[in-house]
């Protein structure tokens, strides 16, 4: 309610202020017109509409219909309001990003209300700033995965560009410039605390994590070091790079050692087993920008927390397993089982060991303006199933975005993407700004 209230004065501090420019027709020059405003409001309506065509052989789709009405097809409508405001006052600024989401496809509806960010700033000196409050931080230069993102939720790789959440935190930046080699130096220690209440997805609650990054700037190669203490997760460390090769070529780079990571395992007869090892997890990308202005970007990611073909095996054999039980004798208890370990596991983005990532995108071809085609497949290195994602793009009406793509997935029998409950999808996004 206070935020309604509060954007509620900033639109009608903007209709105000409009109206008395609109009044005065007379020319007249007031550099206090040309100060930064204290108050900002932004945001975006959009829509999202979309079918899946299911793939009614796989793991997934058995698990999640198996006491279903069988179908061949789901249509889901999403509605997503984004706002944003900020108010500065001096060396202060209180940032605030709010998102409400409303999805139904047929089976169920949601509504989600929350601050995605929503956090005060200070900074008193250009080399010092102290952020405090709900923060969606950024490590790491991977545009599809990032190893070293230790305090922030994972992308989407099949939509990189997607707003996430952030996480509350208590963090300060100290940035110094140089003369030499070391062109600048800056230094982010951060407090986390994880309670039932607070960043309660995190991990295991009654802690107050500690992280770190420092960041270089060395030649023209920007490098991270990054550091999260043991807490709430297990602890862990980390490097990245980027630098430019030439004018139109970068490459990039994440490495993190993760220790005493636990990996549960099920057996097709639904029993389980944990294990627990230190793992590494690694990127390698480059982002090629050629003369017709066509960008490439490659990526290579080893997942080391991930599934290997013979465990992610076992878990497809478990779901069939179940649903002959089922079947046969009305008692889900194993598919049950598969759904509880999936959670977390079996069923997230990309839970396996060894992954591809290619993205083409053609700026105005044709000389077509504001238009973006563009293609993005993600492959599966161990089991050589894949999707392919072509998208096309236009922006050329004011404050309007069009989007429209088709994800393909194909595989075999017990392959990733030959299990997931989807074989296409096709979804169009409008997104009108403010």
């Amino acid at each position: 309610m206070k935020l309604a209230r509060g954007l509620a004065t900033l639109v009608l501090l903007c209709l105000a202020a409009s109206s008395v420019a609109a009044a005065d027709e007379e020319f007249k020059f007031d550099a206090a017109e040309f100060q930064k405003k204290p108050f900002e409001f932004s945001g975006y309506l959009e829509l999202k509409p979309d079918r899946s065509w299911l793939n009614q052989d796989s793991a997934f789709y058995k698990l999640n219909f198996y006491a279903r009405s069988q179908r061949d097809t789901l249509d889901q409508a999403d509605a997503t309001l984004k706002l944003n405001g900020k108010y500065t006052q001096g060396f202060t600024t209180i940032n605030l990003r709010g998102s409400v989401e409303v999805k139904s496809d047929g089976l169920s509806s949601s509504r989600i209300s929350r601050f995605d960010e929503a956090y005060m700033s200070f900074k008193p000196d250009p080399g010092f700033t102290l952020d405090a409050g709900k923060v969606a931080l950024k490590w790491g230069k991977g545009y599809a995965w990032n190893p070293v993102g230790f305090v922030e939720r994972p992308k989407n790789p099949n939509d990189t560009e997607l707003p996430r959440e952030g996480y509350t935190v208590l963090a300060a930046d100290f940035v110094r410039n140089l003369e030499g080699d070391l062109k600048t130096v800056a230094f982010t220690p951060l407090l986390m605390p994880v309670s039932s209440q607070v960043n309660n997805d995190f991990g295991k609650p009654n802690h107050v994590n500690f992280a770190a990054k420092l960041y270089l700037l060395y030649h023209d190669t920007d490098i991270d070091f990054t550091w999260l203490a043991s807490g709430s997760r297990t602890p862990r460390f980390g490097v990245d790079f980027s630098r430019n090769l030439t004018t139109s070529m970068e490459f990039h780079g994440e490495w993190a050692r993760i220790f005493n990571v636990d990996q549960r395992l099920v057996s097709p007869t639904g029993s389980t087993t944990t294990t627990r090892s230190n793992v590494t997890n690694y990127l390698l990308g480059l982002r090629y920008l050629t003369e017709r202005d066509t960008t490439w970007i490659l990526e290579y990611y080893r997942n080391g927390t991930g599934y290997a073909l013979e465990q992610a095996a076992d878990f497809y054999r478990l779901v069939n397993n179940g649903l002959g039980q089922f079947q046969t004798t009305g008692n889900d208890v194993l598919l049950q089982r598969a759904a509880a370990v999936s959670q977390g596991g079996y069923a997230r983005a990309n839970p396996m060991q060894r992954y591809l990532y290619l993205r083409v995108s053609q700026k105005e071809p044709f000389d077509i303006v504001y238009f973006i085609p563009s293609i993005t497949t993600i492959v599966n290195v161990d089991d050589r199933s894949y999707t392919v994602t072509p998208e096309l793009s236009y922006s050329g009406v004011t404050n309007l975005d069009l989007r429209l793509r088709m994800m393909w997935l194909h595989g075999e029998k017990e392959t990733e993407f030959g299990e997931k409950q989807n074989a296409r999808r096709l979804e169009l996004m409008l997104r009108v700004y403010f």
